[in-house]
């Protein structure tokens, strides 16, 4: 493939999200990620603090997920986990994840949406770990002593928000390449972290086929109130 082959095939690819974040940074600049620099200065902190002596308890009573404590306990932390950085991970790769995936979020979504995909797709893995666990180890399943894992960090979040975006902009490729890349991760090493993305791509493409079916159904209803209304000399109304 030639140089202007790709080039088109790039735009094809991202030109539209591009498109968007340009445009919102043109208009808002650094407000327009507001949401994620705030995401990026709380992750920041957690790091500091749990690396206090007198801090690491504290974050852990806050954003700490075992699979091991009762599942209203989890539920509590879980909106927090997403911010405490692994403790046998650098900082700076949840940093770099949540700047860049959470900033294209952001614009492309909205700060609510944002929120709640990056939600769902963290409460997936949480619950996928307590499933995973009763199963025993196998494919889907998971040996006891995984409930012991501390399970925290943005990496399912941004898993998430990655299939989702790129579907939702048709970006095809780059949304292959996120799941292929997820599964490879658990073909490589299967441990926790790795089904837990498998968990939050599942539930993310689920969410992305179902919003998919709702709009192809809604546009023929849609379609059609907009000829009748221009039949009747009123207006067309936009969906």
């Amino acid at each position: 493939m030639n140089r202007a082959a790709l080039r088109r095939a790039a735009r094809t690819e991202w030109g539209p999200i591009a498109g968007t974040v340009r445009d919102a940074f043109a208009r808002e600049r650094l407000r327009a990620i507001s949401l994620t620099l705030s995401a990026v200065a709380l992750t920041a902190a957690f790091q500091v603090v749990q690396n206090q002596s007198w801090g690491y308890r504290p974050v852990q009573l806050v954003g700490s997920v075992r699979a091991e404590l009762p599942w209203w306990l989890a539920l509590l932390r879980t909106p927090l986990s997403l911010f405490v950085p692994a403790l046998d991970l650098p900082v700076w790769g949840a940093l770099a994840q949540l700047l860049l995936v959470f900033g294209i979020a952001e614009i492309c979504l909205g700060r609510w949406r944002l929120l709640a995909v990056a939600y769902l797709a963290t409460l997936a893995g949480t619950m996928y770990a307590r499933l995973a666990i009763a199963l025993g180890p196998g494919v889907l399943g998971l040996p006891p002593e995984a409930a012991k894992v501390i399970d925290t960090g943005p990496s399912a979040a941004v898993v998430g928000l990655a299939v989702y975006v790129s579907w939702r902009y048709r970006a095809w490729c780059t949304c292959a390449v996120v799941v292929l890349a997820m599964v490879a991760e658990v073909l490589v090493k299967p441990n926790l972290a790795g089904k837990e993305h498998i968990a939050a791509v599942l539930a993310v493409l689920a969410l992305s086929g179902t919003e998919e079916v709702v709009r192809r159904r809604r546009k023929p209803r849609d379609d059609r109130f907009r000829d009748g209304g221009q039949r009747s000399g009123a207006p067309a109304t936009r969906s």
